[in-house]
């Protein structure tokens, strides 16, 4: 069990003042911030005092760590293991492959991020392409693998939707021949009706 009284959250707009001041002692763009503000988690004291925060942008498959600051840094490397646990729980509700930061802390490298070559950066969120500075990056399951499988899936949709109009339309030609079956049974048995009428010397009335 971890001993800390720390307590990570997701921030809500009550934590709008804090964050804002928080924001302004780090200088970042916090008009920018303040659009996005559920994005962020926040670390409060066990007396309910916001001692940090840290955004966790989602694009897809990949997230990106941002703007992580603190009004007590002495509080930090604990506030970030709990950061982390809540993060890697966030990532695997929503499906993230790849998580991205450039933070500078030499925490973030001890936990498995490492600089992203040019190879890696070619999958950077076009979203994120303008902000400057070295990109660090984790793999959090196999991306080549996952792709693999949604291929596999998509592959597999399809099929199901070409089996399905095959069948319905093997379903509607069997339905046109038991109706062309039908409507020559019917005319064979009036046909019969009338023969056995004839030969028993029956005429039809108005004849």
């Amino acid at each position: 069990m971890n001993p800390s009284p720390l307590r990570i959250r997701r921030a809500t707009t009550d934590d709008f003042r804090q964050l804002q001041a928080l924001w302004h002692s780090m200088h970042f763009p916090s008009e920018d911030l303040e659009k996005r503000l559920t994005e962020f988690q926040v670390v409060e004291t066990a007396e309910g005092q916001l001692a940090g925060a840290i955004g966790l942008q989602i694009t897809g498959a990949h997230a990106r760590l941002h703007s992580e600051g603190y009004t007590d840094f002495s509080l930090a490397d604990a506030a970030r293991e709990l950061f982390w646990e809540r993060i890697q729980t966030i990532a695997a509700h929503h499906g993230v492959l790849r998580l991205w930061t450039q933070e500078t802390s030499p925490f973030w490298p001890r936990w498995g991020f490492q600089p992203a070559n040019a190879e890696l950066l070619e999958r950077l969120p076009a979203a994120w392409h303008d902000s400057e500075g070295t990109w660090l990056t984790v793999q959090l399951k196999d991306e080549e693998a996952m792709a693999a499988l949604e291929k596999e899936l998509a592959e597999f949709k399809e099929e199901g939707k070409k089996r399905a109009a095959e069948v319905l339309d093997q379903a509607r030609s069997l339905t046109t021949t038991i109706t062309i079956i039908g409507f020559g049974l019917g005319l064979l048995l009036i046909g019969i009706a009338v023969f056995i009428f004839v030969r028993r010397g029956l005429t039809l009335p108005g004849h």
